[in-house]
């Protein structure tokens, strides 16, 4: 896998938090990727953005955001994206936690924020976001029954019991994070990845987030059809 940094200074005024690595995984996304970056940078020290081949820009808007920037020359899938991140964050010094955290402007900071505060209250070695805890993410009938069906198969797959397989958003501690090896670059990885932290033994939750399913990813399609591409790659890999 061919990835070329490209360095981007981080804050350490003490106002941010430096011992979490957030890992962007990033495919045209020009349109919001400068506000999910600026956003980030005002709470985290280190904020890996992979730039997946990207055609429009997005790449350079999040670098102008204050990103760290890794490239893939192609386009790998987000599998290839979220290990290069991954294996680029656990190599800066002191990283305790490595955060996955989607470019679409889904996800919330607060959430990101109460999901370390539970890592090292509770010890735990990874937790999972979840939009199925609560009623506040807005999925639509048709998205909650292919995301139940993938939940049912990751499932039945790993061994564990988790609401929401397919959910983006992770807190990974680091020594849970130096056994992941992601092989499947589509959207099978997020099945893989739950079953190679299942083998690490080490302690886990799941956590109530609210993902945002705004005007900009619906027009992009992705509040369906991402959910059924998960449901593929299942079957098929």
């Amino acid at each position: 896998m061919d990835a070329m940094s490209t360095a981007a200074p981080s804050r350490q005024d003490g106002s941010t938090i430096d011992d979490v690595c957030i890992v962007v995984p990033l495919y045209n996304e020009a349109p919001v990727i400068g506000g999910v970056i600026a956003d980030l940078r005002q709470h985290f020290a280190h904020v890996v953005c992979v730039d997946d081949g990207s055609s429009d820009g997005s790449g350079a808007i999040a670098e102008k955001a204050d990103a760290r920037v890794l490239r893939h020359p192609v386009n790998l899938g987000q599998g290839a994206a979220i290990q290069t991140g991954i294996s680029y964050g656990l190599g800066l010094p002191g990283i305790a936690y490595v955060v996955t955290f989607d470019a679409d402007g889904q996800h919330r900071i607060e959430d990101v924020i109460g999901m370390l505060e539970m890592a090292r209250e509770k010890d735990l070695a990874v937790v999972f976001g979840s939009r199925f805890l609560d009623n506040r993410t807005k999925s639509g009938w048709a998205k909650r029954i292919v995301l139940k069906t993938a939940v049912w198969v990751t499932n039945k797959t790993t061994g564990l019991r988790l609401s929401d397989a397919h959910n983006g958003l992770r807190v990974i501690r680091s020594d849970a994070a130096k056994k992941v090896n992601l092989t499947q670059d589509r959207m099978a990885h997020a099945t893989e990845i739950v079953l190679q932290l299942s083998r690490t033994r080490l302690p886990w939750g799941e956590y109530p987030v609210e993902v945002l399913y705004t005007d900009y990813s619906r027009a992009k399609g992705q509040s369906l059809w991402n959910s059924i591409n998960i449901l593929v790659d299942l079957l098929i890999r």
